[in-house]
Order: C-alpha cells, then sequence, then structure tokens
C-alpha cells in the first residue's frame, strides 16, 4: 500500500461514522426538550457559517490561482473550521430540534426537496472530501492535494451555498 492512500480507509471509516451519526440523530433519537431561546438562533448560526465557509473557499481559491499560497491555506483553514463549527451547531440543533418538517405547498415544495435532496447527498460525499484533501496538503503531496481539491471545491462550496438556501426557504416559505 502506497504512504499516499494510506489515509483512506481510516478517513473513509471516520466520515462514515459521522454520517451514521447524524442519520441516527435526526431521524431516530428522540430530540431533547428544551425552551431555552439559544437553540432557536442555530440555524441562522448555521446558515452564517455556511456562508463564512463559501466565502473563505471562494477568496481561498482566488488566492491559489494568484500564486498566494499563504493566503490559500489560511483561507482553507478558516474554511475547515467553520465547517467543522457547522457541524458541531447543527448537531447541537437536532440534538435538541430533531428533525425539521417542510409544510410548504406548490411550486417551491418540488423546488426546495431538489435542493435539500442535493445537498444531503453532496454533503456525504464531501466529508471524506475534504478530509482526504487535507491529508494530501498536511503531507505535502501537493500533485494530489492539487487533483482531489478541483473535485472537493465545487462539492464543498455547493454543500455549502445550498445549506444557505436551504435555510433561507424554511425561514421564508415554510407554512401551511
Amino acid at each position: 500500500m502506497s504512504e499516499r492512500s494510506i489515509a483512506i480507509g481510516p478517513i473513509l471509516g471516520i466520515s462514515a461514522a459521522i454520517l451514521a451519526f447524524l442519520f441516527w440523530l435526526i431521524y431516530f433519537q428522540t430530540p431533547a426538550s428544551s425552551s431555552e431561546e439559544w437553540v432557536s438562533v442555530l440555524p441562522t448560526m448555521i446558515a452564517c457559517l455556511n456562508a463564512m465557509s463559501a466565502s473563505f473557499l471562494g477568496v481561498g481559491f482566488i488566492a491559489i490561482k494568484n500564486g498566494y499560497k499563504r493566503l490559500h491555506i489560511g483561507m482553507m483553514i478558516s474554511a475547515t473550521t467553520a465547517s467543522a463549527l457547522f457541524l458541531v451547531c447543527y448537531i447541537i440543533y437536532h440534538h435538541y430540534a430533531g428533525d425539521t418538517k417542510f409544510l410548504a405547498e406548490g411550486i417551491i415544495r418540488p423546488i426546495y426537496f431538489f435542493i435539500l435532496i442535493s445537498h444531503i447527498l453532496l454533503s456525504m460525499v464531501v466529508v471524506p472530501l475534504i478530509l482526504l484533501t487535507l491529508w494530501f496538503a498536511i503531507r505535502k503531496y501537493y500533485d494530489s492535494h492539487k487533483k482531489i481539491a478541483k473535485w472537493t471545491f465545487p462539492i464543498w462550496m455547493y454543500v455549502s451555498v445550498t445549506g444557505i438556501l436551504v435555510y433561507l426557504i424554511l425561514n421564508n416559505f415554510n407554512t401551511v
């Protein structure tokens, strides 16, 4: 086994564990009851963290295209941090709130579910891609890093932006 591929198994294992936990948390765990106001703020915070991640990704992409390696590294660390904080807030929110029902009717309903389903499916793909891309960068396997980053960047950006769209649709159209 090559040194470059040694991380693939653990990364896939960690990613599968994260995804299995989230699936259990949202669909099988009974939400903890909380009347705390801070819980209601979490969806907005989650959307802001997605916006920050997308912004950092965009600046990092522009930075590396223009040869600003240190800025690129800083932006990728920032995007990873924002995404990790997103995940923590997402877990906390769904621990208390459970699954969010979408009650709106009309044309917005299939639009919402298309965005949501593509967001969920690609978020499952992007977790191991992010970890692998970061691992290649940390190990200084820049050729492998660049090859996988070409896939990671657009998927990560899509997941971040559609996360914001899901929030906006839920908060503006989710009425009966």
